[in-house]
């Protein structure tokens, strides 16, 4: 099978996603104990082994959608036919879904604008429009204005988040997955994202106290925090920098996921947004067979993969 920087990517979220599906909501006290190593079956929410959940059912609505072309509505509809038909789902049923996305679901259901579903609240900050975002970095993989990829961030996060703090998380995390794209290592990537960040912000009248709240990633170094400065809940500034400190921590695919699941919590999720960035960083070679061989649904994700490569015309 010939692979690409899709079909690591998405296989990379997927795996990272089914690994922590068992264990979500154990403590990382527990997890220091018990250790996930391998995938697991059963658990949390009693799924068989390479189970994913809506963390990459929601990437792979998206991808499908731009498979086609830039729709807000296409992509809206993808996410009410997975939560009402179970499309996109691991095993032809929806078991996790967030709150702030499922209201922002109903709405879409209500005819709303695609833009206005997301909540604008501060506690509708939850990391639902991060776990599924990855796949926006290839549709604007050639734009070289900042502007206009801060724009398509805040449109398409909005749809489920549209809070500034939602939008700028996923903004973050897309710049530093263009970075990726061009083949820099981790450190320079990260190095670039800040530059690339701080002169888009002094151009514009952000909020500064929201913006602080992001300077454990852009004004320090987020790897050099220890672990028990780093939380793995389901707030979407936490899983940022969680995802941030464990592939800068790490070596590999399996360790830098492996790594985000035993933060515990937020599992799945969290080594979701991980997962994606290693497996572009570390290829899909580096996935362990093993872990893709078991996933659910393993060809349909293959044939995905093609699709939006042969769109975006990504052959690497």
């Amino acid at each position: 099978m010939k692979t690409n920087q899709v079909h690591s990517a998405l296989f990379g979220v997927a795996v990272g996603d089914a690994l922590g599906v068992p264990v979500e909501f154990k403590s990382r006290e527990f997890l220091i104990r018990f250790p996930v190593v391998d995938m697991q079956e059963y658990g949390s929410h009693h799924q068989p082994k390479g189970t994913w959940s809506d963390d990459s059912s929601l990437t792979f609505c998206l991808s499908d959608s731009l498979c086609k072309r830039y729709d807000l509505n296409d992509i809206a509809n993808k996410f009410l036919k997975w939560k009402k038909y179970a499309s996109w789902t691991a095993r032809g049923q929806v078991f996790d879904i967030g709150i702030a996305t499922r209201e922002a679901i109903y709405r879409i259901a209500q005819g709303e604008d695609p833009v206005l579903c997301g909540g604008f609240d501060e506690e509708d900050n939850g990391n639902g429009s991060l776990m599924r975002i990855l796949p926006l970095a290839f549709y604007l993989k050639g734009e070289e204005d900042i502007s206009i990829i801060y724009q398509k961030v805040k449109e398409v996060s909005s749809i489920t988040h549209a809070h500034f703090r939602s939008v700028f998380a996923c903004f973050v995390y897309i710049v530093y997955t263009l970075e990726l794209l061009k083949a820099k290592n981790k450190f320079e990537a990260y190095n670039q994202t800040k530059i690339t960040l701080e002169d888009f912000i002094d151009n514009k009248d952000f909020n500064k106290k929201e913006l602080q709240l992001f300077d454990r990633i852009l004004k320090t170094n987020i790897n050099e925090l220890e672990e028990d400065k780093i939380h793995s809940g389901g707030y979407v500034v936490h899983s940022l920098e969680a995802s941030l400190w464990c592939l800068l921590n790490s070596n590999t695919y399996e360790e830098t996921v492996l790594k985000a699941v035993n933060l515990g919590s937020d599992t799945d999720t969290t080594a979701a947004i991980t997962g994606g960035l290693a497996g572009l960083l570390y290829g899909y070679e580096s996935i362990p067979e093993e872990w893709i061989n078991v996933l659910a649904r393993k060809n349909d994700i293959t044939k995905l993969c093609d699709r939006l490569s042969e769109k975006y015309e990504i052959h690497n």
